[in-house]
């Protein structure tokens, strides 16, 4: 039987009261709740919208949940799901993205070397190009780059499109895999009529051919694209989510984002979007306190983390909190 954890700092004659005199605040299993106890190995939740962190017992799974009646209604799907690419659909960062940039910088000679570390940390930035320019910006321009501020934007776009060729070649020889999960969530969504986008700071070659090489001809004609300077801001702001839903004709509230970073998050909650967080190789260990819900993937039986149905849960379940650790 799954875990109940009431509300903090609420006494069980409390708790007892209240279910008599209102039905505003419920906390209740569900059948959802209880598959998930099944399926999960342990999980942390977080209690309503400012308790804490509470650690709950092996093969259990916690929950506060709000609703307006003790019956909830038959689930309504999204009207999209909106992937994040890099760290979402594949893994690209370290052994991708970060590999074509250092043999760009090699071809030019220009002294530069981005280690794992070091390209975490960059990954704060939201697009190649920014990521270039700031670190350029701190460190100090190298002697072959323009001097010139206009000179050297048009430095970093040859620089950032000679990487993007390289990390082509390399997703064209499928070296780097899609995660567990994504064609599973993806195929079960366009079959149900839900619009499926990608939504990323990267290149929009290198994310159309990600979704064209992994995903398939088939699936990639019905995914739609949003990436790179398709719109003026990047992730953390929410231009792209935006965009995403007004270009659906949908409202964002009816949109669930599966990302994995908190420049991510961000900018999907400021899109007024629920969230699911899956953790990759360089952001486990970032805040992600706002999430709708943390897994480390989206996981294929018998290690499936979650689905559509749980997706569309998230959009009428205003204060429940998944935390997952594999």
């Amino acid at each position: 039987m799954a875990t109940v954890v009431p509300l903090p700092g609420a006494s069980s004659s409390a708790l007892a009261s209240r279910r008599s005199s209102q039905s505003s605040t419920i906390v209740r299993t569900t059948p959802l709740l209880k598959r998930a106890t099944r399926r999960f190995s342990s999980a942390l939740v977080f209690m309503g919208w400012r308790g804490g962190w509470a650690p709950i017992g092996r093969r259990n799974v916690a929950v506060c949940a709000a609703s307006s009646s003790s019956n909830f209604p038959p689930s309504t799907l999204p009207a999209a799901l909106l992937f994040d690419c890099d760290g979402v659909l594949v893994d690209t960062e370290k052994d991708g993205h970060r590999i074509s940039f250092n043999e760009t910088f090699d071809e030019k000679e220009l002294g530069v070397t981005w280690d794992v570390d070091l390209y975490g940390e960059l990954l704060k930035i939201g697009g190649g190009k920014e990521r270039m320019t700031a670190y350029f910006n701190q460190v100090g321009w190298p002697e072959k780059a323009p001097k010139t501020e206009e000179q050297r934007v048009g430095f970093v776009a040859s620089l950032h499109k000679r990487k993007t060729e390289l990390f082509m070649a390399l997703i064209e020889k499928k070296l780097l895999p899609l995660r567990p999960g994504v064609e599973r969530l993806i195929d079960d969504a366009l079959a149900k009529g839900v619009k499926v986008a990608v939504c990323s700071t990267s290149n929009e070659k290198a994310v159309s051919a990600i979704v064209s090489f992994l995903l398939g001809s088939e699936r990639a004609d019905k995914i739609k694209i949003f990436a790179g300077d398709v719109v003026p801001r990047k992730k953390p702001d929410p231009a792209i989510y935006l965009l995403a839903a007004n270009t659906f004709g949908i409202e964002p509230s009816s949109c669930v984002v599966v990302e994995d970073s908190a420049i991510g998050l961000a900018a999907a909650k400021s899109a007024g979007m629920k969230c699911i967080i899956t953790k990759s190789g360089y952001t486990a260990e970032e805040d992600f306190i706002d999430a709708d819900a943390i897994f480390d993937c989206i996981g294929d039986p018998p290690k499936q983390h979650f689905d559509l149905e749980f997706c569309a849960n998230l959009l009428k379940k205003q204060r429940v909190k998944f935390i997952y650790h594999g």
